[in-house]
């Protein structure tokens, strides 16, 4: 099974889902239709609330042998589709590094907790388990306060920055 990238007008790729699934009712044996999210504690009046937010906004991920007509023209139709990647002329499966990174985000699931972490002696971030670990050299940023680290990697030809949270250790800093 190859994955595909679908871009789509952000905000609304969980609605798109529920229409392709809807029409494509009868063949969604065929594909899977994967949007992989992160929780992240957020702050709101001074209360604290865990929220999913998507981890590529405005892409959810197709994963299918080929993309037939059928599936094509159905995705097409929805408002709010953009594209296919690379193109709609030429509809590519994610390979390489594109492929590696989204695979490395759904071994954790479609909804990614927050990773374990703690800091050295040098006050760098050690990351002990979940999706930060194998990302450590793309950390470009680290907020102890909101308890998120920032990293930068390519995807899709484009260089993106993704917000991941953590969650501190005791007694190993």
């Amino acid at each position: 099974m190859n994955y595909y990238a679908v871009q789509v007008q952000t905000g609304n790729e969980e609605k798109i889902i529920d229409k392709a699934k809807k029409i494509l009712q009868d063949r969604l044996d065929k594909q899977n239709f994967l949007f992989p999210k992160k929780s992240l504690k957020i702050r709101k009046s001074g209360l604290f609330k865990q929220e999913l937010k998507p981890i590529f906004p405005g892409y959810f991920f197709i994963q299918v042998e080929n993309i037939d007509t059928e599936l094509y023209n159905t995705l097409k139709s929805i408002h709010g589709f953009y594209r296919f990647l690379k193109n709609n002329q030429e509809i590519t499966p994610l390979t390489g590094k594109d492929l590696s990174i989204l695979q490395h985000f759904l071994k954790f699931g479609q909804n990614i907790s927050a990773s374990q972490v703690y800091f050295d002696e040098n006050d760098r971030i050690c990351i002990v388990e979940g999706p930060l670990k194998g990302l450590e050299g793309l950390i470009i940023k680290v907020d102890k306060r909101k308890k998120r680290a920032k990293i930068k990697m390519d995807f899709a030809n484009d260089s993106i920055l993704i917000d991941l949270g953590f969650e501190l250790i005791k007694g190993l800093e």
